[in-house]
């Protein structure tokens, strides 16, 4: 026990219920000298120790902090996902149980008891909100430790995922012409040519579109965050420009894609069944459009990087799922020191040539606005 010196601070250590500990004070070693003074009168009269003991709150109510927390920083379908996890699992779980006492044996008994009902990819999305919950527990110093640390996310493997092929894009939209709702076409159009998330396209605001530049702005706010809580722009290809320069607006409503009373669209689940089952296309979700996106673009020789970039992942290892597409690829990129002197480009594609038109798709623009 003392006080010492490090990097130019003195700091406290001492021993507290069996454990050492180790407190950073300042610059001074009278104050340093102090505080562990005062921690020694505390200990002899059995007093809470503020310095290494944990705040006493109850899961359940650390829960409602953490969900306002939730709801001010994260997207929407991120906080209801939170809230699920929170009120319907943890708080019956660990509600009146004090939040220091929840330790990594009582987590890895949950984990146990949740493996019996649900897969490894359910838990493993449980487990995310429970690990972000306690990390905030121990920033906003509610906890001196997270015992969340050793609690290690079940392997699953490659999540496996299912993109459209060229025939199976013409069907789709041949299908989405047919149903004569041309909002619900242009917003199946826009997902295959921009990767954009189905409810950033809802969101789509007229006044994120910008036609001088070719581009449309992806933009995180208040009433409708993306994924990450990142805006970014998006290069519009043809195909997207054809689209909205003939796609009406409404006066009365700012949404690229608004519903009949000029709200938000939100009939895209009905529409899209109904569309792939006319199709004849097996096991397809919207999602699965957006994968479409990427894997021809990584097809088509572009590189991950900015396939990262257009699709808005904060992490490149989402990117990476698409990486096996592009063998072809990654041979020509290391047959160019093949070539004389080392500087030939043939064969090198643009990797910020955005326009993913297929030969068709001329058919396609007409049957949607048809």
């Amino acid at each position: 026990m003392g006080v010492f010196k490090k990097n130019g601070a003195w700091w406290i250590d001492f021993y507290h219920q069996g454990k050492r500990v180790r407190r950073k004070v300042g610059p001074s070693k009278k104050v340093a000298e102090m505080a562990l003074a005062d921690i020694e009168v505390k200990k002899a009269k059995q007093e809470f120790l503020g310095v290494c003991e944990p705040k006493k709150i109850l899961f359940k109510d650390f829960a409602d902090e953490y969900l306002e927390y939730s709801k001010a920083n994260k997207a929407v379908s991120s906080h209801r996902g939170d809230q699920t996890i929170v009120n319907t699992h943890l708080v019956p779980t660990w509600g009146d149980t004090e939040l220091s006492r929840i330790s990594a044996r009582i987590i890895e008994d949950y984990k146990v008891q949740r493996l019996e009902k649900v897969t490894a990819a359910t838990f493993n999305r449980e487990l995310n909100t429970i690990k972000s919950l306690f990390r905030k527990a121990v920033e906003w110093e509610y906890l001196r430790d997270n015992p969340t640390v050793p609690v290690k996310r079940i392997k699953t493997g490659k999540q496996a995922f299912r993109f459209l092929s060229d025939v199976e894009i013409q069907r789709l939209t041949t299908a989405c012409a047919a149903s004569a709702h041309p909002v619900f076409c242009g917003i199946v159009v826009m997902a295959l040519n921009t990767g954009m998330r189905r409810g950033e396209i809802l969101r789509l605001r007229w006044t994120d579109v910008d036609f001088r530049r070719k581009q449309i702005r992806v933009v995180s706010s208040e009433d409708g965050h993306t994924k990450n809580c990142d805006s970014r722009i998006i290069p519009m290809n043809r195909s997207v420009e054809t689209l909205l320069k003939k796609h009406p607006r409404r006066l009365d409503s700012p949404y690229v894609f608004p519903g009949e009373s000029g709200e938000m669209f939100n009939k895209t689940n009905y529409h899209f069944t109904r569309a792939v089952k006319r199709a004849g296309i097996p096991h397809v979700r919207f999602h699965d459009l957006r994968h479409t996106f990427a894997s021809h673009l990584v097809m088509k020789g572009i590189d991950l990087r900015t396939v990262q970039e257009l699709l808005g992942h904060r992490d490149m290892r989402m990117t990476l799922r698409y990486a096996h597409l592009a063998p072809d690829h990654v041979r020509k990129a290391v047959e160019v020191l093949d070539a004389p002197g080392g500087d030939s480009n043939e064969g090198i594609l643009d990797s910020h040539y955005l326009d993913t038109e297929a030969p068709e798709q001329e058919n396609q623009d007409a049957a949607c606005q048809g």
